[in-house]
């Protein structure tokens, strides 16, 4: 299931499925600070890539040691359909005073400045910090949504497709509901977005 959305001069798709099947310059994967390989989005993008991604891991962490919070770090993308794999930490949520919002917001931020930097046209997103790092599925796509959109509208980007990625029907469709406020200028409870085929 898919949905898809005119934000700027890009797109914008909701999707329900598998992220590393999903052909893209750019796939983004909800990494841990240590870098090393984990469960979830982390473990299917390992296991489906191939050890060469974990291979660059190790270099980039014998130079930097830990990727803090909100940062990424860049490697290829092994057998995966992309060139790039943007490793991005997500925050542990800890009740939402812990500037979790704000981290996870710049999770967003970073690889999309990343796209930019590399030239890249496709990237895709899977639902960063809401698997073991607890954060609250509506109040994380709202982020999610929020910064995607803001990107695609400032001038001068040059990404033309962004996928939000979705494992299963009730992740979707919270997703859709985030876009849906998003862009009728709702406020929700972090930040907007809803669903629907739409021009922004």
């Amino acid at each position: 299931m898919a949905s898809d959305y005119s934000v700027g001069n890009a797109r914008l798709e909701l999707i329900e499925g598998d992220i590393t099947r999903i052909p893209v310059d750019a796939i983004v994967n909800a990494a841990n600070s240590a870098l090393a390989g984990g469960g979830g989005v982390d473990g299917a993008i390992h296991r489906a890539g191939g050890p060469e991604i974990m291979q660059e891991l190790d270099g980039i962490r014998a130079r930097i040691k830990s990727c803090p919070p909100g940062d990424a770090v860049v490697t290829g993308a092994g057998r995966l359909p992309a060139k790039f794999v943007f490793h991005t930490v997500g925050p542990v949520y800890r009740g939402g005073q812990h500037q979790e919002a704000l981290l996870l917001r710049r999770c967003y931020e970073t690889c999309l400045q990343l796209a930019e930097e590399r030239a890249v046209s496709t990237i895709s997103f899977p639902s960063i910090s809401t698997g073991v790092y607890g954060y609250p599925l509506e109040e994380a796509a709202a982020i999610a949504v929020d910064a995607v959109v803001n990107h695609l509208r400032s001038p001068g980007s040059t990404i033309q497709r962004v996928l939000l990625v979705q494992f299963g029907s009730q992740a979707q469709k919270i997703y859709l509901d985030a876009v849906t406020q998003t862009l009728s200028g709702r406020p929700p409870a972090a930040k907007p977005e809803s669903a629907g085929k739409h021009s922004v």
